[in-house]
């Protein structure tokens, strides 16, 4: 499983502390599959800037996609642009992808983190081995899980994390400070929109 697909996971698990945006999940799922890339040395990050490197196999079609989708003539994409761009519906792709693969099933009820869809989690290994990164406080996942508002650490007798698996720790810390900023962006877009629908209420409501 990518981490991609782990915090899907995650994001739809009954014991996450509260339901998850699509537009949030989203920006965090094209971060998580930035960082994969980065693992697999398909990219390296100069500065802000995306550098495509060799384009393996990724042994998962999203993170293929991901891969294909990235520009490939300088000047190279920015990580902001790239979250906003690669993560536009990237949730609902990843629910299609899970269900292909039977870890999501609509036989029971559950619930998902966005949409009225009604479908829930198969008990699986893939399942259990998202919760456990959680449960470890794995840095990555902990960060991702954070920035969309999932917060649940690892248990009191559960052994320290091994540390920061990225093989690249500046790239990664990147990417991860991005994504925050780009889901406190989306939420100041929410905010604003808010205050201007009610003003605009107001109006017509009149004194």
């Amino acid at each position: 499983m990518t981490t991609a697909k782990d915090l899907f996971i995650i994001a739809m698990d009954p014991q996450a502390a509260r339901s998850v945006g699509q537009g949030d999940l989203s920006l965090a799922l094209a971060g998580a599959e930035l960082i994969d890339l980065l693992g697999t040395r398909a990219v390296a990050l100069d500065g802000d800037r995306i550098v495509p490197g060799t384009q393996p196999a990724q042994d998962d079609h999203l993170l293929d996609e991901a891969a294909a989708a990235l520009t490939r003539q300088p000047p190279y994409e920015r990580v902001e642009d790239w979250l906003w761009r690669r993560g536009r519906d990237l949730s609902a792709a990843y629910q299609r992808a899970l269900e292909e693969d039977g870890q999501l099933t609509s036989e029971r009820r559950g619930r998902l983190p966005f949409g009225a869809s009604r479908m829930e989690l198969v008990d699986s290994p893939a399942r259990r081995q998202a919760l456990s990164r959680l449960e470890a406080d794995e840095p990555v996942i902990g960060a991702l899980t954070a920035a969309v508002g999932i917060e649940r650490g690892r248990p009191a007798d559960a052994p320290d994390p091994d540390g920061d698996p990225s093989p690249d720790d500046k790239a990664v810390t990147t990417v991860l400070a991005v994504v925050n900023d780009a889901v406190m962006e989306l939420e100041a877009v929410r905010q604003r929109r808010s205050i201007e629908k009610a003003a605009f209420s107001n109006v017509w409501r009149g004194p």
